[in-house]
């Protein structure tokens, strides 16, 4: 939507490394899709943002003058594109988040109304700015490169009113926090917990205010280094171990690899007399060695109910995933701007269907490797008739 901002001249160059999802897309006929979740509204308390991005044929060197091959701007911030996601699989999103006034607010709040996200809770400040953020795209390595420029005034509880709150609560089936605006989302998840909302909590990495939310949170998707960084383990399975023995309350975490896939580990209440136990990182390493390499879409291997073991942690007793990244072509991967947010995206739409994990990774796999396909990170995300879901959803 690139008429909602501001744009640099530059973005009347032409954009190889862009396309039209919609004109390029292969759609499910709706009569083949399985019908959408009885209850499908999520709430997130998180950052929207407007994105400039750049794409350059190499990361510069420092006092390098480069031109770019491309130049997107358009809607970004963790909470905003999970929910843009989630609304094209067919879910129903509000938001709580803040903006200013300004040019580059009204574009940010059009275009998540245009996709379907309830934004009637999102407060608009009269003064100040609207947060922004500068991504260089490096087309050799397919890796980006952000710098955030955060709103002012940030948003505080009392900008939230008690009618705000319980209007974007009512029916809620899932509560997702990003981990910004800690002091506001602390205040939404424990209104939620009372009312019994599911709460999903993000650790992209150490924040102010992010112990407090994990410690209600009911399932936690992390970056591939949060885990150890948060819990000084060993290793990333060790940090899953550890995850679920500090926080109780946790039903399940995964910690997302990249083009590695992704690590879960779900607790299981019911201990059998029986149950093996288990070195996690052996355990891991079993798992892996299941995996199939020739198999280019995205897939999942599961332990079966295990008492695992991390050494110095501690033991959980539950059950340990492995899902596979798809393999997209080189020729076809763009860019990985917001491919975890596309994955939590379609967590969300997971937990309102009640997908098993074994059905949930490789969904969530699937919905990020398409979104990796367009430059942005909105551009790719796929609606729910997009074929290359078909067999996910069926």
């Amino acid at each position: 939507m690139l008429s909602l901002y501001p744009t640099p001249n530059a973005t009347s160059l032409s954009s190889p490394t862009s396309f039209s999802p919609r004109s390029t897309r292969f759609r499910m006929s709706h009569g083949s899709l399985p019908p959408l979740p009885e209850n499908r509204i999520v709430l997130s308390v998180g950052t929207v943002v407007v994105d400039f991005l750049a794409a350059v044929a190499s990361y510069p060197n420092p006092d390098d003058k480069i031109r770019t091959t491309s130049l997107k701007v358009q809607g970004g911030g963790n909470a905003g594109n999970a929910l843009i996601c989630a609304a094209r699989l067919g879910l129903s999103p509000r938001l709580i988040s803040k903006v200013a006034n300004d040019t580059q607010g009204r574009g940010i709040l059009e275009e998540l109304q245009a996709d379907g996200v309830d934004t009637s809770s999102v407060v608009v400040s009269e003064e100040g700015n609207s947060p922004f953020t500068y991504i260089i795209v490096d087309n050799e390595t397919k890796t980006r490169t952000c710098i955030h420029t955060p709103g002012y005034p940030p948003m505080i509880p009392s900008d939230l009113s008690q009618t705000s709150l319980s209007s974007a609560l009512d029916g809620a089936r899932v509560l997702y926090l990003d981990g910004r605006i800690h002091e506001t989302a602390l205040l939404v998840a424990q209104e939620a917990a009372r009312k019994n909302v599911p709460i999903l909590v993000e650790g992209e990495r150490i924040r102010e205010g992010l112990d407090d939310l994990l410690k209600l949170a009911d399932y936690a998707i992390c970056s591939a280094k949060f885990p150890q960084a948060w819990t000084e383990a060993a290793s990333v399975p060790s940090a899953l171990v550890s995850i679920l023995v500090r926080l109780p309350k946790i039903k399940f975490v995964i910690v997302t690899l990249g083009e590695d896939g992704c690590i879960m580990l779900e607790r299981s209440v019911d201990e059998a007399p029986q149950t093996e136990e288990m070195d996690v990182d052996s355990l891991l390493e079993l798992l892996k060695q299941r995996k199939d390499d020739n198999i280019a879409i995205p897939t999942c291997v599961s332990s079966p109910l295990t008492k695992l073991r991390a050494n110095g942690v501690g033991t959980v007793c539950g059950r340990l995933f492995v899902g596979t990244a798809e393999k997209v072509p080189p020729s076809e991967l763009q860019d990985t701007t917001g491919a975890g947010d596309s994955f939590i995206g379609a967590v969300l739409y997971a937990i309102c269907s009640n997908m098993p994990p074994e059905k949930m990774l490789p969904f969530a796999a699937q919905v990020a490797a398409t979104c990796c396909r367009a430059f942005g990170a909105r551009t790719g995300l796929p609606h729910r008739t997009d074929a290359r879901l078909a067999s996910f959803l069926s």
